[in-house]
């Protein structure tokens, strides 16, 4: 049997033009039994074929079973008559991981590992090769692959495949490889497609000989199937930077260099058959699956404690820090019970992990807080992981942490963002960098890229290519209107190459860029990271990257621990300092004054502007409708307002029940216990499996891939193809089929965008803190706010101006009186005033804010003194000026800045400051006109985006109101115009 060992897929960027997972399902169709894919410096693509595979194995045996119990059972046959198959037998094909490693003194060899010990080496040399590189390149020597030889199959691709090495410079190389990998190497016969292959093949198995080494047959595919050649041709184009129309040879001849069966191999190497047969030999030999793949996590052992010890016993002392008057019997079970649970699963590491980032950070003042499906625990709430009490909610630990799910628990924490860089760099420094790495994350075509990067190869006119992608929306949500939105924009829709174009772009959409960072999901392993897969480094300096992303380590059972930034974090950090600061008392998410009446009213009245998650306007429209008066109420305001349980028609029903408007009631007792506590509406990730399992009758592993079919639907969107077997379920339970399809329409609705209550339960706690903190200290919110900018929905106009509207009275940035930050100081009246700062002042570096404070001492008399005193260059004391700062000098804006052109660059020699009889020189007073109010406001926006002068509305009020006259004409239908 033949087997494919070297193909290029999209993971080659901007070269292979199939996806892995297509080359799997493709491998089932042409009979292939193991393929390797092996991408340029790179194994980023081949856990999803590996995946692809998992799930064309499930398939089958789903559908043998399937035809097993429906094949009918006959009378016997007779002896001489043989009965057909009752099911055909399906191949599954199997997943050779691979790499082709592109050296700059040497061929390009195709990297085939044997066992585990080979994988470890391939990692290492690619990681090798991508350190010393920067992102997104990979530099290798042929000494780095003869420094991890070991486990190692290699195919030499000949050396008239590449113009890097001469065949007298290749030899010697070539001829230590051969000693070195005696028995563990082959010659690649590769096809060209041009009418010359046969005599090609002649010289390299001329060339095999003289190396004493055997051949082996590769199509060499860089498709799946022919019909791609054309996006090929348009990946080369992008990758070289051309139109298609001038690539010339780099252009594919044909659409030949596609995936090919075992029959069509032995056709094209007629002659050298047995070079298609080594190849299915080969495979066989290599054992090697990323099954084989065992992770362990850091083991966490301290020096007298095993981690189930140090976990007991840093939960238990929990306890009494979190309950200071007593835990009830009810947390000591849950805890217990958690505890029991987590310890058969071994998973007192990954806890004791996270524990420890959490703790390093608040060893800092690092404001953070957890959240995910295992955080809102007992053990979670005393490891200090989370502030969430578990007793608030009413989510149960097994849903998350189940001996039925081999998976590790899910805990994201979300850090402070401007000091987020803090705890990533000590978990570099405490793991190590071979033990720690963030996950990547893979930049795929969508949208606007496609059409800017396809228009251009293709040749069309930057106007063309603007004119469609501004159009997006309409190409992208609803097909047939093409044709008509072509037309809207003055493009033909019938003109061939347009057509040609927007087929393509369609056919690119999907398709991986490039590799990027993912946000904070970190990999953390007891031994080598870079025995398991390659590291490489990032955009960001001191940030080092693997090259799989969150969803092929979860497919893989790899650990990873979410180290997230959140702006809002920032906020009430700054928030409570300042608290602290002024009013001497001390608070932490865990210590706020619970389920305050007055913090519950303004949200009633949609008092939100700033508040974390309610500030949207369609929050802002929801809250006096939903009228939180509780905890458990913000958990659902927070859960409510996002695309899934509004597409899922989940809004409106639950409002009505909650006013009583609607009877609440349940189908049957079993789904009652599942949407009690939502009136009977599913508004959480989780109550949609439980809908599936309690409700369709959905196996472990069925609820298993709905979940993570809602978890990723932005790549997939594969909700759909559980209608059927989602329905089908509802009917043999009893339920009505109206009430079926409305509630998988709600689960359809997840898929576009869902929330697990146990983040809504986390964020809750955020919104509460956010808005106490506006409800009772309306000044120091707006002041952190302003601190943590950019962020949230606001920009600081709203802000501040929000501020005055809550009675606080916010002073102007002032040479004398303002730092860096904005800041509270005494309002003369018992009370504190918002003081802004300089970092409001667009183009103001937070250095010179330094350097100008620093050197202030008793304050400042007159421009020049900043110049003299701080040293700052003349451009930035014009900002100043132009930011009107300098009022407590008793100057405006206009004679400031007159002032400031006046500045020379070098300061001038004492003799040339004085005139011709030694006295100093006075320039002429300058007479400047009076600024209007109008331009006053002007100037402030376009030196800080916000104005405490006026609103710049308030210019024109008396414009949009009409006065009584002309009231009177509107009433009387004679407007005077």
């Amino acid at each position: 049997m033949f087997a494919e060992l070297s193909i290029t897929s999209n993971f080659t960027f901007l070269t292979g033009a199939s996806h892995p997972e297509e080359y799997m399902e493709r491998a089932v169709t042409l009979g292939l039994e193991q393929i390797a894919i092996a991408d340029d410096n790179s194994v980023a693509g081949i856990v999803r074929a590996h995946t692809q595979a998992r799930e064309i194995a499930r398939k089958v045996r789903e559908r043998q079973t399937w035809e097993e119990l429906n094949t009918p059972i006959g009378p016997p046959c007779p002896d001489h008559i043989v009965r057909p198959a009752s099911y055909p037998v399906y191949a599954v094909p199997r997943l050779i991981p691979a790499a082709r490693l592109i050296f700059t003194d040497a061929p390009a060899i195709t990297v085939l590992p044997q066992n585990r010990q080979g994988w470890g080496n391939l990692c290492r040399i690619l990681s090798t090769g991508r350190l010393r590189a920067e992102k997104g390149d990979c530099i290798l020597h042929l000494s780095d692959l003869e420094g991890f030889a070991d486990g190692l199959h290699l195919l030499l691709w000949p050396q008239t495949t590449t113009g890097r090495c001469g065949a007298d410079e290749w030899a010697p190389h070539a001829d230590r490889l051969t000693r070195r990998f005696a028995g563990h190497m082959h010659m690649l016969l590769t096809p060209a497609y041009d009418g010359a292959d046969k005599d090609r093949f002649a010289q390299i198995e001329a060339q095999a000989r003289a190396l004493g080494i055997p051949t082996l047959a590769s199509a060499a595919p860089r498709m799946h199937h022919g019909a791609r050649r054309k996006l090929a041709d348009v990946l080369s184009a992008i990758r070289l930077r051309c139109k298609v129309e001038d690539l010339g040879r780099a252009a594919l001849a044909n659409g030949e260099q596609r995936l090919r069966s075992g029959t069509e191999m032995r056709r094209l190497f007629k002659g050298h058959e047995g070079a298609v047969a080594r190849a299915g030999d080969l495979a066989r030999t290599l054992i090697f699956s990323l099954d084989e793949l065992r992770y362990e996590y850091p083991s966490e052992v301290s020096e007298n404690e095993t981690p189930t010890e140090r976990l007991h016993r840093l939960a238990h002392e929990g306890l009494t820090w979190r309950y200071p008057a007593g835990t009830s019997d009810r947390v000591k079970n849950m805890l217990a019970h958690e505890l029991t649970l987590i310890g058969k699963l071994k998973y007192e590491p990954y806890f004791l992990t996270v524990r420890d980032i959490v703790h390093f950070a608040r060893s800092r003042d690092i404001l953070c807080q957890g959240r995910g499906s295992a955080a809102n625990s007992v053990v979670c709430f005393c490891l200090g992981i989370t502030s969430v009490s578990p007793e608030m909610g009413t989510m149960v630990f097994e849903r998350f942490v189940s001996e039925a799910r081999d998976e590790p628990p899910d805990i994201d924490v979300d850090f402070e963002h401007e000091r987020r860089e803090e705890v990533i760099q000590w978990i570099y420094e405490r793991y190590g960098r071979h033990r720690a790495g963030l996950c990547a994350t893979v930049i795929h075509y969508r949208g606007k890229r496609a059409i800017r990067e396809v228009g251009r190869a293709m040749g069309l006119t930057e106007d063309t290519i603007s004119g469609l992608a501004s159009q997006l929306w309409g190409f992208f949500s609803a097909d047939g209107l093409e044709a008509q939105r072509m037309r809207e924009i003055g493009l033909d829709p019938t003109d061939r190459r347009l057509q040609q174009t927007m087929a393509l772009v369609y056919e690119i959409v999907g398709f991986p860029r490039h590799l990027s960072q993912h946000v904070g999901g970190f990999i953390v392993t007891e031994g080598r990271l870079d025995e398991l897969v390659p590291i490489e480094n990032a955009t960001m300096e001191d940030r080092t990257v693997i090259c799989w992303d969150k969803d092929d380590i979860d497919s893989l059972g790899i650990l990873k621990v979410d180290v997230l930034s959140l702006g809002m974090l920032t906020c009430i950090r700054k928030a409570f300092d300042l608290i602290g600061q002024h009013h001497g008392t001390q608070y932490a998410l865990s210590t706020l004054p619970p389920e305050d009446p007055r913090v519950y009213d303004m949200l009633c009245a949609a008092d939100s502007i700033g508040v974390f998650q309610v500030e949207s306007r369609a929050q802002m429209n929801f809250l006096p409708r939903m009228r939180p008066r509780n905890f458990y109420d913000l958990v659902i305001e927070v859960a409510i307002i996002r695309p899934g349980p509004i597409q899922g028609d989940m809004v409106h029903p639950y409002i009505r029940r909650r006013n009583g408007e609607e009877e609440v009631s349940f189908p049957s007792d079993a789904l009652g216990e599942v949407l009690g506590k939502t009136l009977g509406v599913p508004l959480f990730q989780e109550q949609a499996m439980q809908i599936a399992i309690v409700g369709a009758g959905f196996t472990p592993e069925q609820a298993d891939r709905l979940r993570r079919s809602l978890a990723t639907f932005k790549k997939h969107g594969s909700v759909s193809e559980f209608r059927t077997l989602f329905l089908g379920g509802m009917k043999r339970n009893g339920y009505e089929e109206d009430f079926a399809e409305r509630c998988f329409s709600q689960i359809e609705g997840f898929g576009s965008y869902g929330f697990p209550e146990s983040h809504a339960a986390s964020f809750a706690l955020l919104v509460y803190a956010s808005a106490w903190i506006k409800c009772h200290h309306p000044g120091i919110f707006a002041c952190a706010l302003l601190n943590s900018q950019p962020m949230g929905f606001y920009a600081p106009a709203q802000i501040v101006r929000d501020a005055r509207e809550h009675g606080v009275q916010v002073r102007p940035v002032c040479i004398n009186t303002s730092y860096w930050d904005n800041v509270m100081e005494p309002d003369g009246r018992g009370g504190l005033a918002l003081r802004l700062g300089f970092r409001q002042i667009k183009g103001l570096s937070e250095e010179d804010a330094s350097w100008l404070t620093a050197a202030r001492g008793n304050g400042y008399h007159a421009v020049d003194d900043v110049w003299r005193r701080a040293g700052l260059p003349p451009s930035v004391i014009e900002r100043l000026a132009e930011a009107d700062v300098f009022a407590a000098c008793g100057l405006n804006r206009r004679e400031a800045l007159w002032q400031a052109k006046a500045i020379k660059t070098a300061k001038p020699l004492p003799l040339f400051a004085l005139d011709m009889e030694g006295e100093a020189l006075d320039e002429p007073a300058a007479h400047l006109p009076e600024m209007t109010l109008g331009e006053q406001v002007v100037e402030d926006y376009v030196a800080m985006r916000l104005s405490l002068k006026a609103h710049p509305v308030g210019m024109l009020r008396h414009l949009l109101t009409p006065g009584a006259d002309q009231v009177r004409e509107l009433r009387q239908g004679k407007p005077n115009i």
